[in-house]
C-alpha cells in the first residue's frame, strides 16, 4: 500500500487504486498523511476543510468521513502494513510506515544527495525523487488557506531539488542539462530570483550569453511590475558576473564545461542492455557531440578533449577525439551480436569501409550493444572515436546531416569558420580528413538511411555502427551494410538483468515470479529496467508482488516507466513515425486475440478489402520492428505494443501520433 501526495491524493494497493470519495474525505486523509504518526485535533481538521465558518455539524461531517477512511483502508488491506487510523479522544491518529508516503520517500531521497561534493550520485538520487511527482502537491483537496499553504510547502521543496540536480549537472560540466532543468521551472516561478540567476549562469556557460541577460531583463521587468521592487542580491549578483565575464573575454561554455567534464567523467550513467532511457540511457549522457564544438568543447564521456586529430586539421597534432559516452553498466549477454559486430568492423579483406547496422524494437538495447562494441574496440580505432545521437526516433526532429558534420568536423580540429555550411560539402571535407585515419564513427538513433549517408567516412580504416528502430534496408542495398539483428531476452537472461539490477540474492528468492516478470515484461531489458527501478524503490516488495500489479493490463505501461522513460514513451516515439494509415493497421492489430496473424486476419481486423495494401503496410510495421514477421505470412504482435495501441494511444491525432501532438517521450527506447 502506497499514499501519495505529490500530485492527487491517492492509495495504491497491489490490485490497483482505492476509491476514496468525495473531495472533503480525502482532504482529511491528506491533513493525516502531513502529520503521520502524529494526533492531529478534530479542530484542526475542521479549520482545513472549511474556508469560512464551518457548518454546526462539522465534527460529525468529519467524523463520518474518518469512518469511511477507516473502513476503505481496512478493505485493501492496510492491517498488512501496519497501517491503523485510531481514534484519540477527540484527536485522530494514522499510524503507519512512513516510507510509504511519496513524500517521505522523496525527503529521503534529497537528504542523502550531495550535489556539490558528490554530483555524479547526486543525480540519480535527486531524478528519482523528482520523478515521485505526478502533478502539483496535494491535488484533490479542498481549496483553503490551510491546504494552500500546505502545498506551497510542498513545492517550494520540489524547487529546492529542482534547483539541487541543475547544480549538480553543472558540477559535472553538463550545463545544457543544467539550463533545461532550469528553464521549465523558471517559466512556472518567474519571480523566484535565485531559479532565475541559477538559469542565467547555466546559460551563460553554454554560450548563450544573449538568453541569459535577457532572463534578467525579463525578470526584473516583472519584479517592478507586479511587486515594485528592484531585483534582489543573487539575481543582479548573476547579472553583474556574467557582464565583468563578457568583458574579460567571454568565458562561457568552454572553460566551464570542461573543466566539469574532466573532474566528473562528462556525462551520465548509464545502464546495461538498455537502462532507464531505453537503448539511449546505454548511451547515457548528452549522447551528441556538444554543438559549441571546438578543442575544448568536443568531449567524450571521459572527459577527453576532442581537439585536433592525429592527423590533418590545422595547427599541432593533438589527442584523437574520444567522444563515446561511457560503457553501459551492468552489460549483460550480446556475445552472438557483440562477435557479428567484431567480425564485421574489424575484416579489411573486402577493401571498403565496413558498416553495420544494429536494428530492433523499441527498448531492446541497441545503443547499448553499439557501445559496449566500441568501447571493447576502442584501440583498434586510434586516431579517435565519434558519436552523434541523430534523434531519429526522439522527441522534436531529427538530427540533420549538416549539424551533425559540423560537430565532426569541430572535433577533428577543423577551425569553425572553415566548416563548410553545405552538407554535401561539409560530408567531402568530412570524408578527405578522415580518409587515412583508423577512425570508429557510432550514428545512433537513425530514422532512415538517407540520414545515415552524409555521414560516413568511407576511409578503408574508417568503420561505422549505426543503430535504428528500422532495418535500414537501403543501406545495406547501396553500402552493403551489415545487419545486426537484437531480439528480446529469454526467461533466463532476464532474470540475469534482474538479478544485476536488484541482487541476484533477492531474485533467488522467487525463481517463478521472475520467470513472470520476465513474460510481462515481453524480455525488453527497458520494461525490465524500469521494473528493476520499481523494486529498486520498494526494497521490502517481493518480485510476486510487482508481478501481481503488472498482470493489470490497465496499469502495467505505467508501471514499466521511470521518470520521463518507460515502453509507452518508448513506443510512442515510434508510432509518431509511423503514416496515419499504418498507425490505425497498428491499433486494429492490437485487437488480435493472441498476437498472431496472418495478411488475411490483418486485413479482417482493419476492415481492408486490398491484400497487396494489407501486405505492404504489414511489411513497413515489420521493418519497424511493431511487429515481428516470424516466417512468411506469419506476423506476431507483442503484448507490450498491443496494450499500447489497443488504449488509444496508437491512433492518428492522438498524443505524440501522426497528427497529434508529440510530447512524453524524453530519452525514450531505441
Amino acid at each position: 500500500m502506497e499514499f501519495s501526495m505529490l500530485g492527487p491524493i491517492a492509495v495504491t494497493t497491489g490490485s490497483g487504486e482505492l476509491s476514496l470519495g468525495p473531495v472533503k474525505r480525502r482532504s482529511v486523509l491528506a491533513l493525516l498523511l502531513l502529520q503521520p504518526n502524529t494526533t492531529v485535533p478534530l479542530d484542526q481538521l475542521i479549520d482545513f476543510l472549511w474556508e469560512d465558518e464551518p457548518p454546526e455539524h462539522a465534527r460529525t461531517v468529519v467524523q463520518g468521513h474518518v469512518s469511511r477512511l477507516r473502513a476503505t483502508l481496512a478493505e485493501g488491506g492496510a492491517s498488512a502494513h501496519g497501517i491503523e487510523l485510531t481514534t484519540h479522544g477527540s484527536a485522530y491518529l494514522l499510524r503507519l510506515p512512513e516510507e510509504l508516503i511519496d513524500a517521505h520517500r522523496f525527503g529521503e531521497l534529497v537528504a542523502r544527495a550531495r550535489p556539490e561534493a558528490a554530483p555524479a550520485d547526486a543525480v540519480p538520487l535527486l531524478r528519482e525523487a523528482l520523478g515521485l511527482w505526478r502533478g502539483p502537491a496535494l491535488t484533490g483537496t479542498v481549496t483553503s488557506p490551510a491546504f494552500a499553504a500546505a502545498a506551497h510547502a510542498l513545492e517550494e521543496r520540489r524547487l529546492t531539488a529542482v534547483e539541487a540536480l541543475a547544480r549538480a549537472h553543472g558540477a559535472l560540466g553538463e550545463h545544457e542539462q543544467s539550463a533545461t532543468i532550469l528553464y521549465s521551472a523558471a517559466v512556472s516561478h518567474p519571480l523566484r530570483e535565485g531559479l532565475i540567476a541559477a538559469l542565467m549562469r547555466a546559460l551563460f556557460r553554454t554560450g548563450r550569453q544573449s538568453d541569459a541577460l535577457e532572463w534578467f531583463h525579463r525578470t526584473r521587468r516583472l519584479l517592478n511590475e507586479e511587486l515594485g521592487v528592484d531585483p534582489g542580491e543573487r539575481l543582479s549578483g548573476a547579472y553583474e558576473e556574467i557582464l565583468r565575464a563578457e568583458a574579460a573575454g567571454g568565458q562561457s561554455a568552454t572553460s566551464g564545461r570542461g573543466a566539469g567534464a574532466a573532474a566528473g567523467g562528462g556525462t551520465r550513467g548509464a545502464g546495461a542492455d538498455t537502462a532507464g532511457g531505453a537503448d539511449r540511457s546505454a548511451a547515457a549522457g548528452d549522447g551528441r557531440v556538444p554543438a559549441q564544438g571546438g578543442p575544448h568543447a568536443s568531449r567524450g564521456a571521459d572527459g577527453t578533449a576532442g581537439a585536433t586529430g592525429a592527423r590533418g586539421g590545422s595547427g599541432p597534432a593533438a589527442q584523437a577525439p574520444r567522444l563515446l559516452p561511457r560503457p553501459p553498466a551492468r552489460f549483460l549477454g550480446r556475445e552472438r551480436q557483440l562477435a557479428a559486430l567484431t567480425a564485421a568492423l574489424t575484416t579489411q579483406s573486402t577493401g571498403e569501409s565496413p558498416l553495420a547496422v544494429v536494428a530492433g524494437p523499441a527498448g531492446v538495447g541497441k545503443t547499448a550493444v553499439a557501445v559496449q562494441w566500441a568501447h571493447l574496440y576502442a584501440a583498434a580505432f586510434p586516431d579517435g572515436q565519434l558519436f552523434a545521437d541523430l534523434r531519429g526516433f526522439g522527441e522534436g526532429d531529427e538530427a540533420a546531416p549538416a549539424e551533425i558534420l559540423r560537430d565532426f568536423l569541430l572535433a577533428l580540429g577543423t577551425p569553425p569558420e572553415r566548416v563548410p555550411t553545405s552538407a554535401q560539402a561539409a560530408s567531402a571535407l568530412f570524408r578527405s580528413l578522415v580518409a587515412d585515419r583508423r577512425l570508429l564513427v557510432v550514428l545512433d538513433n537513425a530514422r532512415s538511411s538517407a540520414q545515415v549517408r552524409p555521414l560516413l567516412p568511407g576511409g578503408l580504416h574508417c568503420a561505422t555502427v549505426v543503430t535504428s528502430r528500422s532495418r535500414l534496408d537501403g543501406l545495406v542495398a547501396t553500402d552493403c551494410a551489415l545487419p545486426v539483428g537484437l531480439q528480446v531476452l529469454g526467461y533466463e537472461e532476464g532474470a540475469a538483468l534482474l538479478g544485476a539490477m536488484l541482487g541476484a540474492d533477492r531474485v533467488a528468492e522467487d525463481p517463478a515470479a521472475a520467470q513472470e516478470l520476465v513474460a510481462l515484461c515481453d524480455g525488453l531489458p527497458l520494461a525490465l529496467r524500469a521494473a528493476a527501478a520499481q523494486l529498486t524503490a520498494r526494497p521490502r516488495w517481493r518480485l510476486a508482488r510487482l508481478a501481481a500489479a503488472l498482470r493489470d493490463e490497465r496499469r502495467r505501461l505505467a508501471l514499466l516507466s521511470a521518470e520521463d522513460t518507460g515502453i509507452a514513451a518508448a513506443l510512442r516515439m515510434s508510432v509518431a513515425r509511423l503514416s496515419a494509415d499504418d498507425a490505425r493497421l497498428l491499433s486494429a492489430l492490437a485487437t488480435s486475440a493472441d498476437g498472431h496473424l496472418n495478411a488475411s486476419v490483418a486485413a479482417a481486423l482493419a476492415g481492408y478489402d486490398d491484400p497487396e495494401r494489407t501486405q505492404d503496410a504489414l511489411d513497413r510495421l515489420a521493418e519497424m520492428h511493431l511487429v515481428d514477421e516470424e516466417a512468411t505470412d506469419v506476423y506476431t504482435i507483442s503484448t507490450l505494443t498491443q496494450l499500447f495501441a489497443r488504449d488509444g494511444q496508437g491512433e492518428p491525432g492522438r498524443p505524440g501520433q501522426p497528427g497529434g501532438r508529440r510530447d512524453g517521450g524524453g530519452e525514450a527506447g531505441r
